[in-house]
This record gives structure tokens, C-alpha cells and sequence, in this order.
């Protein structure tokens, strides 16, 4: 399943004694790349502090030897003691609610927390692959987007903390690697879906997702000709190991080119769960981005990586992994407490 020469990554990445560091561990993205390495035969060390992570998502891994789990915040100094091959930084809130809720601990994750990282890789001699995002182009005026498109971003604006956080951390890993030579890749993720993301967390997918589940109205954002692009889990995991087995080092799109407005991908899910709700309205947010796409043509020729998996067969995946959730683990995956962490 990785398309880079397919014979030879997965000949890497069957490496031995190979020890690779994941942040933001026990979210959606890295709990699945925890996944990822586990079955190849890494040894992995997942580290997250918890703020929108969840356990349940790397449970599974605790009883396996390979794994060890530290709970801990990556904008404090980060120490782990031996040898570290590879890391992957995916430390970050990365949904609407979560990011203006915690805006302060949004910045510091993006800034502190890839400091710490990049000068660990440095001590270690470690690869480190830092994923960034689309919202990098802001509300884009270029479309689709590609990788040598700078943005259009309100850096004031509500979303701003995000983005700027994303905006720093590629220069400041591009400061890294030409300055002290350090082997960098950077990602940029665009919507990816998929089992073990938070319902309800501003984003569209498990908004409509967690609304479908309910029974609840669906709601759209303005008048629904917004534009959004969606990557099952296991393509963008494929596209991520893809990148940092390469030799690339500028950032790389991954997701998937398949459109879709947001008012007809509401009729999809209302088609999908098959409960006849009704669509809507309510007011665009600030700096809502009306478009979205990536332009992949860098992934499929430096990386050989494209998308597999369709939109139907995806969300039908999702859509069946909440359905056969427990009321209390769909109450859990609904809500995020971010009273005790308002303090800084």
C-alpha cells in the first residue's frame, strides 16, 4: 500500500530496531500512523499531552512491547533517552472548535512544540517529518491549490492562530534544515476522514457524521457552494509514509482532488443514514475558506502517491465505525473539556 516503489518502502520501513517518535499520539492522524508503524515493525514512542487526544484510540497498543506511551506536552522540553530514527510531528489541535477554544496552547504547539522537536531530530540525528496543513492558504484565491501558492491569510483573524502556528512551523523547519542541515520533510494535510475522529468538533465530516447519528437536522454553513476535498485515513497515512521514505524536502500536498460542495455532500450523508433529515442554515464563520482542492501533482510524481479509496466507500467505512460505537463512547467522542488548560 505505498505507492513510492512500493517493493522498496516497504522493504524500509521493515527496517529492525528501528525507533520512530509520534506526537499527538493519541489523536485521530496519530493514532492511526502509530498504527501504521506498529505493523511494520517499528518500535514507536507515542507522546501526547491529552488536550484532544484520547486513550481509547491507542488502547489497543499498550499490551505490545514495541509501544510505550509518554504523556507529556511538546511545548516543554522534550527528552527521550536512546536512539530515535524518525519523528513524526503531529502534536496540534487541528478543528475550528478545538483551536478557538485553546488559542493560546494552538500557537505554542505549532511554535514552542516544533522548536523543541526540530533541536530533538538535531541531538538525535533523527528525520523528522512535520505535518502542516491547507489551511496554510488561508481562504485560497488560487484554485486548486499548489505547493508554490503563499496564501491568503488573516493573520489576526479567529482562524489566524492556526494558521500562523502551520505558517511558522514550515519556516522555522526550513530555518532547520538549511541553517543546521537537518533531514526535514513537511506534509500538507488537507481534510482527511475516517474511524476514531472526535464527532462534532467543528469540522465538516464529523459534524454531519455526529448530527446523521442523532437524528439531528443537518446544518450547513452559508449557502452550501463552499468547496471541500476529503482523503480517507488510510490514503493520507499511505501519502504520509510515502513523503518521509522520499528524498523530498519542500512541503507536498496530500489529499484527495475529488470536489465536492458542501450543501451536496450534506445530501450524501442524509442519503448515506438513510433518516430523511432536512438541511439547515446558519451564518458562514469568519475566514471560512470557500474553497478547497488540493493540486496533487507533486505527490504522484516525486512520491508515486495518489489516492484509492472513494468517497462513498470511505464514508460508508466511518459512517458504519459510529454506528457501532456504544452510546457512551458516541457521548465521549461528541464533547472535549478545555476548562483546566484556559489557565495559560
Amino acid at each position: 500500500m505505498f505507492p513510492l516503489e512500493e517493493k522498496k518502502q516497504n522493504d524500509t520501513m521493515n527496517e529492525t530496531n528501528k525507533r520512530v517518535l509520534i506526537t499527538g499520539a493519541a489523536g485521530f492522524l496519530g493514532s492511526h500512523l502509530c498504527d501504521k508503524f506498529i505493523a511494520k515493525g517499528y518500535d514507536v514512542i507515542g507522546m501526547d499531552n491529552l488536550i484532544t487526544g484520547d486513550l481509547k484510540n491507542i488502547e489497543h497498543l499498550f499490551k505490545i512491547d514495541s509501544f510505550e506511551f509518554y504523556h507529556h506536552d511538546v511545548t516543554k522540553f522534550v527528552h527521550v533517552p536512546g536512539r530515535i530514527h524518525y519523528i513524526l510531528h503531529f502534536a496540534s489541535p487541528a478543528s475550528p472548535i478545538d483551536y478557538l477554544k485553546i488559542p493560546i496552547q494552538t500557537l505554542k504547539v505549532g511554535s514552542l512544540g516544533t522548536h523543541n522537536l526540530l533541536g530533538l531530530a538535531k541531538e538525535k540525528n533523527a528525520r523528522i517529518l512535520i505535518a502542516s496543513t491547507s489551511e496554510v492558504y488561508g481562504d485560497p484565491l488560487v484554485h486548486p491549490q499548489n505547493e508554490e501558492y503563499y496564501g491568503n491569510v488573516n493573520t489576526i483573524g479567529p482562524r489566524g492562530v492556526y494558521d500562523e502556528a502551520k505558517r511558522f512551523q514550515e519556516s522555522i523547519t526550513m530555518a532547520y534544515h538549511r541553517f543546521h542541515g537537518l533531514d526535514t520533510r513537511i506534509v500538507r494535510i488537507f481534510n482527511t476522514y475516517g474511524p476514531r475522529m472526535r464527532l462534532n468538533d467543528g469540522r465538516v465530516i464529523p459534524a454531519f457524521m455526529g448530527q446523521a447519528i442523532r437524528g439531528e437536522d443537518i446544518t450547513v454553513f452559508g449557502d452550501g457552494l463552499q468547496t471541500r476535498s476529503f482523503c480517507y485515513i488510510d490514503d493520507q497515512v499511505n501519502g504520509i509514509c510515502s513523503l518521509l521514505f522520499s528524498d523530498y524536502t519542500l512541503p507536498v500536498n496530500i489529499g484527495n482532488p475529488d470536489e465536492i460542495t458542501i450543501l451536496d455532500f450534506a445530501e450524501e450523508i442524509i442519503k448515506l443514514s438513510g433518516t430523511g433529515q432536512k438541511i439547515i442554515f446558519e451564518k458562514l464563520p469568519e475566514d471560512d475558506p470557500l474553497q478547497r482542492q488540493p493540486d496533487i501533482s507533486k505527490a504522484k510524481e516525486i512520491l508515486g502517491w495518489e489516492p484509492k479509496v472513494t468517497r462513498e466507500e470511505g464514508m460508508k467505512r466511518t459512517y458504519d465505525y459510529f454506528k457501532n460505537l456504544s452510546k457512551d463512547e458516541l457521548a465521549k467522542r461528541d464533547h472535549k473539556d478545555f476548562s483546566k488548560h484556559n489557565k495559560f
